[in-house]
C-alpha cells in the first residue's frame, strides 16, 4: 500500500537497530508512563524523564505488566513457536513467580489478564480470553510486538497470528483486531515504509489485505485515521484497547522522534505506562534503537535480557517458518 519502503532503510544492521528499539521501546515507554500511571492528565507534573515511582514505588527503569508479558510471549516464540499453551504458561508463570519481571514478583496485572489465567490454570484451555466487549482491554496490544519481529518474513500470517495470540487473554473483537492491525504497522515499520505511509487510510504491508479480512468498526475507524482529527481530552489513553492503540498512533502522529512520542503518549495519563508501551513499540521499529536516548536505555531494568530476547527474534525473524510443526490454532487466513 502506499510508496514502496525505501529499501536503504532496510539494510541488515539497519534491520536489526529496528527489531532492538520494537521491544526496548516497549520496555522504555513502559518504565517512563508508570511514574503517572492511573492519574488523571492535568493533575500531574508533565513526565520529562525516567524517574520511576508511581503506584508501585519503582525504580528508575523498572518496568510493569507489559514488559513483562511481552518478555514471556518473545521467550515462547522463540523457543516453541507459535504455542498458545507454551504463552499461557509463561504468563501464569510470571502470575504466581515473577518470572521475568522487573522486580521479581508480580506487583501488577489486569483483571482480564488475571481472569484467563486463573481460567487456563484451572481448565487447561490456553485460549481463555473473555468474548466480552465490555472486557476489550488493551493488555494483549501492550504485548504484541515480538510477534510481528518473529514473524517479519511472513507478513500475513503475522497479521492473522496477532489476533490469535490476544485470544489467549483478550477475546473480544475490538481487542483481537487492534492487534491485526497493529501488526501490520510494525511489520511496515520494520520494513522501512515512511509514517505518511503508516498513517495513510488502512495500511497493511500486503495490498488488500483488510478488504479479504476486514477490521471490526472500531478498530477501521482508527485505521481510517480517526486520530489526525481529534486533541485531548478526545484523545485518551485509557485501558479500553480502542482508546489505547487510537492514543498511540495519536503520538507517533504527531511526533517527530523516538522521545517526543512515547512522551507525549505517556502525559495523557490513565494508563500511561501502556499507552507508552505500544506507542514505544512502533516508534522504536520506526525510528530504530539509536533513537532511544542512551540515558533511558542505560537505566533500563533488566536491558540485557530485553536485548538478548530481541536479538533472537531478529535471527528468528529472518527464517522461513513451517507452521505445520506449530501445533493447534495456528491455521493460516488465505491470502
Amino acid at each position: 500500500m502506499g510508496s514502496r519502503p525505501d529499501r536503504d532503510r532496510e539494510r541488515p544492521s539497519d534491520l536489526s537497530g529496528r527489531f532492538l528499539g520494537a521491544l526496548l521501546g516497549l520496555a522504555v515507554g513502559d518504565a517512563l508512563g508508570t511514574t503517572v500511571e492511573f492519574q488523571t492528565p492535568g493533575r500531574f507534573e508533565p513526565v520529562v524523564d525516567m524517574v520511576g515511582g508511581g503506584p508501585f514505588r519503582l525504580a528508575p527503569g523498572q518496568w510493569t505488566d507489559d514488559t513483562s508479558m511481552a518478555l514471556c510471549l518473545a521467550e515462547s516464540l522463540i523457543e516453541d513457536g507459535f504455542q498458545p499453551e507454551s504463552q499461557m504458561k509463561r504468563y501464569l508463570r510470571w502470575y504466581r513467580e515473577g518470572y521475568l519481571s522487573s522486580t521479581g514478583r508480580c506487583f501488577d496485572i489486569g483483571v482480564t489478564v488475571r481472569e484467563a489465567l486463573e481460567a487456563f490454570e484451572s481448565a487447561g484451555n490456553p485460549v481463555a480470553g473473555s468474548t466480552d466487549p465490555r472486557k476489550a482491554g488493551n493488555g494483549s496490544l501492550m504485548r504484541l510486538a515480538p510477534l510481528p519481529l518473529f514473524l517479519y518474513q511472513d507478513p500475513a500470517t503475522a497479521i492473522h497470528l496477532a489476533g490469535e495470540s490476544s485470544r489467549v487473554t483478550h477475546g473480544a473483537t475490538t481487542a483481537v483486531d487492534a492487534c491485526r492491525f497493529f501488526s501490520g504497522l510494525l511489520i511496515g515499520a520494520l520494513k522501512g515504509y515512511g509514517k505518511e505511509d503508516l498513517l495513510a487510510p488502512v495500511f497493511s504491508p500486503i495490498d488488500g489485505y483488510y478488504q479479504a479480512h476486514p477490521l471490526c468498526a472500531e478498530i477501521a475507524t482508527i485505521a481510517q485515521g480517526s486520530f489526525k482529527r481529534k486533541q485531548p481530552p478526545e484523545i485518551r489513553g485509557t485501558g479500553y484497547v480502542v482508546e489505547s492503540l487510537e492514543a498511540a498512533l495519536w503520538a507517533f502522529d504527531r511526533a517527530e522522534s523516538f522521545e517526543d512520542t512515547v512522551l507525549l503518549a505517556v502525559n495523557l495519563g490513565h494508563d500511561a505506562d501502556t499507552t507508552a508501551a505500544i506507542a514505544g513499540q512502533l516508534a522504536g521499529a520506526y525510528y530504530g534503537v539509536e533513537a532511544i536516548p542512551s540515558r533511558w536505555r542505560d537505566r533500563l531494568a533488566m536491558r540485557e535480557v530485553i536485548e538478548r530476547l530481541a536479538w533472537d527474534l531478529y535471527r528468528r525473524g529472518l527464517e522461513d517458518h513451517d507452521l505445520a510443526f506449530w501445533g493447534q490454532n495456528t491455521e493460516r487466513e488465505p491470502d
